[in-house]
């Protein structure tokens, strides 16, 4: 199997060493001081599970790299539209593209076979630029349960969780998801594949589109958004409005709000990618996570005004903070 890590920083990198380890023929694609460290030295893990080196092949230039089975997508949303160059030498007739994104991602409605089916949501896929240089078809959803962060270059820290979900846009157990999984299990990772990955992706973002934004407008970790009483209950009425438009959709996510703030309070200390990226002068995540669930809100008919109060303000630090 060969692979290729688009964007290979703490997460890619990591499932990159992970899949090295298991035997695949694995690309680190990456740039700067982390290009560097990773060429030199490889890539180090730091793990309570404990730590390895993976000395895969790491480059800033795909090209070198060629067609591969699977491009393991670790971008960030609002860069994927324009990834086009440095994904199109990595892909041939049937090459799958993992990608590991949090939010609603651009592939949703494809192959729903709902009332929505086809539907493009415009925050994550404005005006088709996301699907023209990623097309739907080579997608296959996966849904990140891991924490990880860049140590120093080089150097990826892994905190916390092994699982990565992957599925089917059309809900099959599909091939692909099968041979992708093995390889990822034999590297030492969970990888269950979900025919409702949606249920998932909803479980995920009842954390992100709450503790994201807030984070980043508080300047917060997650122990501390839990301990104060009225932040809180904001992110309470977050989820529950967040929990309505997955509903609405036709999802299940089966896991209390109280369970989810208690596994989110025992994190600790922990500061969210949103506040992270805003500490590093980096543009904010926000699209996927809060735009497109207000989007499909008004889509499903669902009243969402802690969301759209929360959205408004934190659009307004996104733009301020890119200027």
């Amino acid at each position: 199997m060969k692979v290729a890590v688009l964007g290979a920083g703490a997460i890619g990198a990591y499932v990159g060493a992970a899949l090295h380890r298991a035997g695949a023929d694995v690309h680190l694609v990456a740039r700067g001081p982390h290009l560097a460290a990773m060429r030199r030295d490889g890539v180090r893990v730091l793990s309570p599970r404990g730590d390895f080196t993976a000395r895969a092949h790491a480059t800033d230039d795909p090209g070198e790299i060629g067609p591969v089975d699977f491009v393991f997508l670790g971008l960030k949303a609002h860069s994927y539209a324009a990834c086009g160059p440095l994904i199109e030498p990595l892909l041939h007739d049937s090459t799958a593209v993992v990608a590991a994104q949090n939010g609603i991602p651009w592939w949703y409605f494809h192959r729903h076979d709902g009332p929505y089916d086809g539907l493009r949501v415009e925050s994550v896929d404005p005006h088709g630029a996301v699907s023209a240089v990623l097309a739907p078809e080579r997608a296959v959803g996966c849904v990140v349960y891991a924490a990880t962060q860049l140590e120093e270059p080089g150097v990826v820290r892994h905190l916390e969780g092994t699982r990565f979900s992957v599925g089917e846009p059309d809900r099959s157990v599909s091939p692909r998801c099968l041979d992708f999984s093995e390889a990822m299990r034999a590297g030492g990772l969970k990888c269950p594949v979900e025919p409702a990955l949606r249920n998932d992706i909803w479980l995920k973002l009842l954390g992100n589109i709450s503790f994201n934004p807030i984070s980043a407008l508080a300047r917060a970790t997650m122990r501390q958004m839990c301990l104060h009483g009225g932040t809180r209950q904001v992110i309470e009425t977050m989820m529950r409005e967040t929990l309505a438009v997955g509903e609405a959709l036709g999802c299940e996510v089966g896991v209390s709000i109280e369970r989810r703030l208690a596994g989110a309070e025992k994190v600790g200390d922990h500061r969210t990618s949103t506040l992270q990226d805003l500490e590093r002068g980096k543009p904010l995540e926000l699209d996927v996570l809060l735009a497109a669930v207000v989007e499909l809100a008004e889509i499903a008919g669902v009243d969402v005004p802690t969301l759209r109060t929360v959205h408004a303000i934190s659009d307004l630090l996104a733009l301020r903070s890119a200027a």
